[in-house]
């Protein structure tokens, strides 16, 4: 298959690059390597992919209409991945119009190119996020989504509506994944399972917000990327799917965790809750099942226990 994936850099994008090039895809990389987070990480990522196989990379930004035309000029694709975000809950605060043209505006240009090619296959990468703190776990896809309490829960419950819309109007088929809190090797530096694993690493306080008794449904990147793949593979017209683990963890499970498997103890610094972080995530799978054929196999502590070890090769 020919496949576009946006974002193709990044901790996921990278791992599902690597992975349809193992099996023989033609793949294009669409990534403009902003400075959110360190871009020697992403082309280091990549230089790890490129042993999988041949792959193209282009350099641009989704925000903008002719470096997207110019991605999709020479290639009829069979399915784009559209992976590309602005990501983080907590910096959505702080710059929320600069989430809504990367997340929205983007998504629209993406969308509206496939419009002007006659594409018709999207996989969409959505977020727990959306679920706010209003549903029921564990949270189910037709959960209602109107109350996100961050611009970054905004813009990805945005891009499934713009979805929608095109499928409606345009026959795109997309599979529209919402990811429960993904974690693993390449994950990016601010993401609370590097971060903590890196700062108790070096003796440094870690920031602990609330009590430690809010949960998350951490799912380990393999599980993921397989979860993509299966929707690549799959034309289900438009859904919208979870991906997640399917089992919570709180706060304090862990960071003992990591402890245990670093053979260190963190230093916490006591910190209130954030505003827009959610309370509790929690992925009902079983469409996801039924859909995808998904399986989710990495428990937690085999997780972690793998990460810490990346970890450990890294900084040694």
């Amino acid at each position: 298959m020919r496949i576009l994936v946006t974002g193709g850099a990044g901790f996921i994008g990278s791992h599902l690059t690597e992975r349809l090039l193992a099996r023989g895809d033609e793949v294009v990389v669409f990534d403009d390597f902003n400075d959110y987070y360190d871009p020697a990480l992403k082309r280091a990522n990549l230089a790890d992919v490129k042993n999988a196989g041949t792959l193209r990379i282009l350099e641009g930004d989704i925000r903008d209409a002719a470096t997207v035309a110019d991605a999709f000029a020479n290639t009829a694709f069979d399915v784009v991945v559209h992976l590309a975000a602005r990501a983080g809950v907590r910096p959505s605060l702080e710059d929320p119009l600069l989430y809504e043209e990367v997340n929205c505006l983007g998504t629209l240009r993406i969308l509206e190119e496939m419009r002007r090619q006659g594409l018709r296959r999207l996989v969409f990468a959505s977020s727990s996020s959306v679920y706010g703190n209003s549903a029921n776990p564990p949270f189910t896809e037709d959960e209602v989504i109107n109350r996100p309490i961050s611009p970054y829960a905004a813009t990805k419950a945005a891009g499934e509506l713009l979805c929608y819309n095109y499928y409606h109007l345009y026959q795109i088929s997309v599979t529209a994944l919402r990811f429960f809190t993904v974690y693993g090797a390449r994950q990016r530096p601010d993401m609370a399972i590097r971060k903590f694993t890196t700062m108790i690493d070096q003796g440094e306080p870690i920031p602990f917000y609330g009590d430690g008794s809010t949960e998350r449904d951490y799912t380990y990147y393999t599980d993921i990327v397989e979860g993509v793949v299966a929707s690549i593979d799959r034309d289900l017209g438009y859904e919208i799917v979870n991906l997640g683990e399917s089992q919570t963890t709180s706060l304090s499970q862990l960071v003992g965790l990591i402890e245990e498997n670093l053979g260190k103890q963190a230093v916490r610094n006591p910190l209130p809750m954030q505003p827009g972080d959610v309370d509790r995530t929690y992925a009902d799978v079983s469409k996801a099942r039924r859909l995808l054929d998904y399986n989710p196999t990495t428990p937690i502590a085999d997780g972690i226990r793998a990460f810490v070890a990346w970890h450990l090769a890294q900084t040694r």
